[in-house]
C-alpha cells in the first residue's frame, strides 16, 4: 500500500478550510441573532433554539464539504 504525502497534506489542508469556513459562519449567524445563542441554549435550557442551532450547523457543514468537493 503506497501512502501518498500530496493526498494526505491535501486533505489536511481542506479538512482546515473547512473547520475555519464552517467556524466564520457560524459566528456570523450568532452575531445576526438579536441573543446570545449559547446563553439561551445553555442558561436558559431553550431546546428548540438547539434543535435551530444543531440543524443549522448540520447544514453550514453540508455546504461547506460540497463547496470543497
Amino acid at each position: 500500500m503506497d501512502i501518498n504525502p500530496t493526498a494526505i497534506v491535501n486533505s489536511l489542508l481542506y479538512s482546515l478550510i473547512g473547520v475555519a469556513i464552517f467556524w466564520i459562519a457560524f459566528t456570523v449567524i450568532d452575531k445576526l441573532t438579536p441573543y446570545n445563542l449559547w446563553g439561551q441554549i445553555v442558561h436558559e435550557k431553550n431546546v428548540a433554539l438547539a434543535i435551530v442551532v444543531g440543524a443549522l450547523a448540520i447544514a453550514i457543514g453540508l455546504i461547506v464539504a460540497a463547496a470543497i468537493r
